[in-house]
């Protein structure tokens, strides 16, 4: 079975707004709600995949209900952990403005509803996948990745973690089967600028060698590299296509990804996955479809 874990889950209001004016009603021209956080974001494509996933995390509110409602409406199964107080966040993303957003803050989680989750995890055994990814609410343990992996270890559970800096870098002592920097995320850890697909893979092979079994490097326009756990290396151009929406990619890259290892357990056709899912999100208004995964696929696959 496969597991995402969403701790701030929220509700993503995303509009457009012709000819925005600061002090002024301005009105959409286009509006849309959907569920959002990068856990979810996994198990929404891995759906649109035909892979069945279950989205764990927390909830809480009039909000919570709806991330629940429309998860199920669109097929996705989640088990989240209701939150007495408070609501789940509402994000605006404002489309018209590149890269506009403003974030909720979302609930305060006790340690008893952390404890939920936990033993929610200890049913995880041989087989099962389990994602970690996104940041850690300010409620909870920042240390709480590597709580989960410790919990865990030894279970033979496949965990990827697709997080930054030291919440990625506390983890690697249990060796996740998959993490995923980008470029700036893996020169921000050693101190320098990674522009290249070249120049990262010595830097990607530093974290194999600090326990992670494989390393995924997203570079958006550059391309990505993989640094597989047998040792090979593969790099590849960003395929050609128009940037619609960067929100999600990354999260479809490594559900992609792990989508192509369980199908034929081979790391260039995962890699490749990753990349065309990654791609077709990014070149979609929302999170990739089958089919133009599929497109996409063909374009950046080395037949043999």
């Amino acid at each position: 079975m496969i597991y995402t874990v969403t701790f701030n889950p929220s509700l993503d209001y995303i509009v457009a707004v012709d000819d925005f004016q600061l002090g002024l009603t301005n009105r959409t021209s286009s509006e849309l709600i959907l569920p959002g956080g990068k856990g979810i974001n996994v198990s929404t494509l891995l759906m649109n995949l035909g892979i069945e996933s279950t989205a764990l995390g927390f909830m809480a509110g009039f909000t919570g209900d709806e991330i629940v409602r429309e998860l199920q409406e669109m097929g996705v199964k989640s088990d989240f952990i209701r939150i007495d107080e408070g609501i789940s966040r509402i994000n605006l993303k404002l489309k018209s403005i590149d890269g506009t957003e403003i974030n909720g803050s979302g609930p305060a989680i006790s340690a008893d509803k952390v404890e939920q989750l936990m033993v929610q995890l200890d049913a995880l055994g041989e087989g099962d996948v389990l994602f970690l990814a996104g940041s850690i609410p300010s409620s909870m343990p920042d240390d709480m990745y590597r709580r989960i992996m410790a919990r865990l270890e030894g279970k033979g559970v496949m965990i990827v973690v697709d997080a930054t800096k030291d919440l990625l870098l506390n983890v690697l002592e249990y060796h996740p089967f998959l993490i995923k920097p980008n470029n700036h995320e893996l020169g921000d850890i050693f101190g320098v600028e990674l522009k290249t697909r070249e120049e990262v893979v010595p830097y990607g092979k530093k974290l194999q060698e600090m326990g992670a079994r494989n390393v995924l490097i997203s570079m958006a326009g550059e391309g990505a590299v993989l640094i597989a756990e047998d040792r090979q290396v593969f790099d590849k151009p960003a395929p050609k296509g128009h940037l619609v929406n960067a929100v999600g990619a990354g999260d479809s890259m490594v559900a992609g990804f792990m989508a192509g290892w369980m199908d034929k357990q081979d790391y260039e056709h995962a890699f490749c996955m990753g990349i065309a899912s990654g791609s077709a999100s990014a070149f979609s208004e929302y999170l990739a479809t089958k089919s133009e995964i599929e497109a996409i696929y063909k374009q950046v696959r080395v037949e043999d």
